[in-house]
């Protein structure tokens, strides 16, 4: 069945998200709701699925400055079927140092493979804003095909 003729997917996005995504209507419906932990999650994979959101900024800020408590977010969404970090910005912006703040790119990369190996937590560079919001899209749709029908 081509996904077109099936009811849309509800997506939730957390009500402490600034800036949540604009999905595409035709696909999913959005509710807002307070999250365990992630931005943005699948009705009924609530504590399953997860996606933490982050600008460049928000990013580098959060790995340099405010490790303790991402960590322990990070330690929420470890125990998911499926979690991640997606970035609003590609690599190279953090290796050209495309961000605020004095951080070395060096201890932002750092930062973000402690994330992918101490938690098992993917990080995605996703380029742009765009890009970020298709790829979060598509990663929770896709978990939910696997999990929720």
């Amino acid at each position: 069945m081509s996904r077109s003729s099936q009811q849309p997917v509800t997506l939730l996005v957390d009500t402490r998200e600034q800036e949540p995504y604009s999905f595409d209507a035709r696909l999913v419906v959005v509710e807002r709701r307070a999250l365990p932990a992630g931005d943005y999650s699948v009705a009924g994979l609530e504590g399953v699925v997860a996606v933490e959101r982050k600008t460049l900024d928000d990013f580098v800020s959060t790995v340099i400055h405010s490790r303790a408590r991402f960590r322990e977010e990070l330690r929420k969404l470890a125990g998911y079927r499926a979690a991640c970090v997606v970035v609003e910005a590609g690599l190279i912006d953090v290796l050209q140092k495309r961000y605020r703040g004095d951080a070395h790119p060096n201890a932002v990369l750092g930062n973000a493979l402690s994330l992918i190996l101490d938690y098992r937590v993917p990080v995605f560079f996703c380029t742009t804003r765009q890009a970020s919001c298709q790829f979060v899209q598509a990663y929770l749709l896709g978990a939910h095909a696997r999990w929720n029908s």
